[in-house]
């Protein structure tokens, strides 16, 4: 998947950033920093989304759950709008 930069200065310091988090020279932290100072906010996918997507690419659930590393329980749930990709569980 290709990464997108909210404008193209971003994008500069976003991929020197990710040459020196790849080298070692750059904590992780910081770099998550990076990520959401320079990359494009994510657009929320609704049930009818996921499950066009699936089908356009041709995937059974379970193909496509391994496609992502879930489960094919939670591609179901996704698709019947039970849960939303992306959601973070609470850490309580």
């Amino acid at each position: 998947m290709t990464k997108q930069y909210r404008t193209e200065k971003p994008a500069v310091a976003h991929e020197t950033a990710q040459g020196l988090f790849d080298a070692y020279l750059l904590p992780k932290h910081t770099m998550k920093e990076f990520d959401e100072a320079c990359l494009a906010p994510i657009k929320k996918t609704n049930a009818k989304e996921v499950r066009e997507l699936r089908k356009r690419e041709s995937a059974s659930q379970k193909v496509f759950a391994r496609y992502l590393n879930v489960t094919p329980g939670l591609v179901s749930q996704w698709e019947r709008g039970e849960k939303n990709p992306g959601a973070r569980r609470s850490s309580s």
